[in-house]
């Protein structure tokens, strides 16, 4: 029986697999050309574990099959090639691998190079290694320095413009983001326009995967698991092939009962925070890096414009790490917003970001020692205002022992601290005053600019929805929408903490109010923090 792959190229016989036939089409047409015409010259780019590899093999061998003896067909990949970090002569160091790549390629042996310019001479037509087109497929491209990149890109840039002379008929670069020339002073090789995207897997196609290994091992899935493999990864291929490994292997509950919820709990639950994925680990190194302070905006506001002209926005997306989606201002306005690639990345990375930015420990008790919070867990309810009523104390203490739980945290231009600071810090204080009684989860429902945060004990599921003061229009339309999520929830009250960044207890006051909407009593519960 077949079985799902998470890692690498996806191998049709032993791997369930969606064929994309659309996608091997354009690309198998794209470096072919129409008859009697050269093929182009292009790039196919995405995230890691995407399926870039999976798309090389399969046009190769459609081109092996439907116009075998047209072409000379070779894929070479880079990720081989290893350059120290210090390497004073990067081109040296690729000169010396290059017959072996063409040997591996192509199966013809040359002698080591002098030159970047003779690389492209085995191609010429008169004193070159072939006698007829060549198709080139070049994978992991990004894992070159970029002066070599930039070096190559003259190079093939060079014999596109002049390829009367040359052998060269089809070429594709496979990379996640230098083919693109975001990170080249010479910019991208060819025309962007003809760059290939490898999307994520569509909602039927994570269906059909699913369906496969059902017809094959006759273990039922339930539907619901399905949609949730899809809606927390958004069909990231290698997320959804990793959580079909961990649903139908190392926690299938046995061949004689379903996949059930139950079970994508559990899953889900290991995934988070006892799995390793080297794509999942990847993305929240580079969340952490250079651009952290834009990932933390990115849990506190829902407006940042999405602009791949922006060096930080463009990093976070051609990585995996955002998206973009349309948004429709009060003014009627549409412009693409900044989303975070899925739900299951974007809780990874915040619970990473919480200990990043506020330890493993809270400077001082959470709570007053003799503080039981009966008042808390008495009532039908969780008293959540009465929660956050906690917390207040605690800033309160913290600055009484000279104490600033925001000290060294992300500040904006304007020197305010970035407003997603105060929502990671109230998620780690919550987790370490009730954490050990309840189950504290960060949800996030409309993707960025709102987290809920779920608190669940004995039976009992209480929201504490964490918003940043804009101003008083924009707080009544939030107390107006935690109303219709709580009742969606089916709860009958939500907390609404709010922080604003003001000292004065008399507007904090102002600003602390209960709201009934409809059938729905919200609570503000405004947080002090400058």
């Amino acid at each position: 029986m077949r079985r799902f792959h998470s890692y690498g190229p996806v191998d049709q016989d032993i791997h369930f697999c969606v064929p994309r036939s659309g996608l091997v089409e354009n690309c198998f047409h794209s470096i072919v050309g129409e008859p009697g015409k050269s093929g182009h010259f292009f790039t196919i780019w995405a995230p890691r574990q995407t399926g870039k590899t999976w798309l090389m093999h399969q046009v190769k061998q459609r081109i092996e099959q439907e116009v075998p003896d047209r072409f000379i067909i070779g894929s070479m990949s880079m990720q081989g090639v290893i350059f120290d970090t210090d390497d004073p002569k990067p081109q040296t160091t690729l000169l010396q691998q290059i017959p072996l790549l063409v040997l591996d390629a192509f199966d013809k042996e040359i002698d080591v190079l002098e030159s970047i310019h003779e690389w492209g001479a085995l191609f010429h037509r008169k004193k070159g290694l072939f006698e007829k087109p060549v198709i080139l497929f070049i994978d992991e491209f990004d894992s070159l320095p970029s002066v070599i990149i930039d070096q190559i890109v003259t190079l093939f840039r060079n014999i596109y413009q002049s390829r009367e002379h040359y052998w060269l008929h089809g070429l594709a670069l496979i990379g996640v983001k230098a083919v693109l020339g975001v990170e080249s002073l010479k910019g991208s090789p060819f025309n962007i326009q003809r760059s290939l995207h490898v999307p994520n897997f569509t909602a039927d196609e994570v269906v059909s995967l699913f369906d496969q290994y059902q017809g094959e091992s006759g273990q039922p899935v339930h539907p619901e698991v399905v949609q949730k493999v899809f809606e927390v990864t958004n069909g990231q291929p290698g997320l959804v092939g990793w959580f079909g490994e961990l649903l139908t292997e190392k926690y299938n509950p046995g061949h004689d009962r379903p996949i059930c919820l139950d079970i994508w709990k559990t899953v889900y639950q290991r995934a988070l925070f006892t799995e390793w994925n080297n794509t999942v680990l990847n993305l929240i190194v580079k969340a952490r890096g250079a651009y952290r302070s834009h990932v933390v905006d990115l849990f506190g506001k829902s407006d940042i414009p999405f602009n791949l002209r922006v060096e930080w926005c463009s990093y976070l997306f051609l990585n995996g790490i955002i998206d973009y989606a349309p948004q429709t201002s009060d003014a009627g306005d549409v412009r693409d917003v900044c989303r975070f690639s899925s739900p299951f990345i974007q809780k990874c990375i915040y619970d990473s970001l919480t200990n990043d930015l506020m330890g493993d420990r809270l400077p001082i008790l959470a709570l007053d020692v003799l503080d039981d919070l009966a008042d808390v867990f008495a009532g039908e309810n969780l008293n959540l205002p009465s929660l956050i009523k906690r917390y207040r104390a605690y800033l309160v203490r913290m600055k009484a022992r000279g104490l600033n739980p925001f000290k060294d945290q992300p500040r904006r231009t304007d020197q305010h601290y970035t407003e997603a600071v105060g929502h990671f810090h109230l998620y780690a204080w919550l987790k370490e005053a009730v954490g050990r009684r309840c189950v504290i989860s960060p949800e996030f429902p409309t993707g960025n600019g709102k987290v809920d945060i779920h608190v669940r004990c004995n039976g009992k599921h209480g929201i504490i929805e964490v918003k940043s003061f804009i101003d008083m229009t924009v707080t009544e339309k939030a107390v107006e929408r935690a109303a219709e999520y709580a009742r969606k929830l089916k709860l009958n009250s939500v907390t609404l903490a709010l922080f604003v960044p003001v000292d004065d207890e008399s507007i904090l006051a102002k600003l602390s109010q209960e709201h009934r909407v409809g059938d729905v009593t919200v609570t503000v519960a405004a947080i002090g923090w400058t």
